[in-house]
């Protein structure tokens, strides 16, 4: 499965993911959603993280595709970023149809962005801070559709533990 059919089987996923997470509301908001041992995140964690990420990925991407090829290009964030934390905790609150649409907003622009990358475009290289050095491939493997795949068995097990 390449990666755009990746992304869709992860569109479809979410979807299949939202009447069932909807249908048990009231879902607590988690005390501590930040990167620690005890952090506890529960639906409206996950989604609010899952709706941030992809745009802010796809950000990165583009920066170190628009490289000259020759240096890696500086990219990315680690979880502890306060940025990162911020807009989990304000969008966490949002109601799930709308964190459920951004989700999947963010996907297909992924989806739609994807089959128009060159082969110079996809060859680039950045450097994360934590990471180092990941060529455009990785990227997307790593952030994107390894992620997206991870958060939607994520909502699976949170789902099946309180069923």
């Amino acid at each position: 499965m390449d990666d755009v059919e990746r992304i869709a089987a992860a569109r479809r996923g979410y979807a299949d993911l939202a009447p069932r997470v909807m249908a048990g509301e009231p879902w607590q908001l988690a005390e501590d959603y930040g990167t620690g041992p005890e952090a506890s995140w529960g639906p409206r964690e996950v989604l609010a993280h899952v709706e941030e990420m992809l745009p802010f990925w796809l950000g990165e991407m583009e920066r170190v595709i628009d490289g000259d090829g020759t240096t890696p290009k500086p990219f990315g964030r680690t979880a502890d970023d306060a940025v990162r934390l911020g807009i989990i905790d304000r969008d966490r609150s949002l109601p799930l149809r709308v964190l459920f649409q951004r989700v999947d907003d963010g996907l297909r622009a992924w989806q739609e962005r994807l089959p128009t990358l060159t082969d110079a475009e996809r060859s680039r290289i950045g450097v994360h801070p934590r990471l180092g050095e990941m060529p455009a491939p990785a990227i997307l493997d790593r952030f994107i559709t390894g992620h997206a795949e991870d958060h939607i068995g994520q909502l699976n097990d949170i789902l099946a533990t309180r069923g």
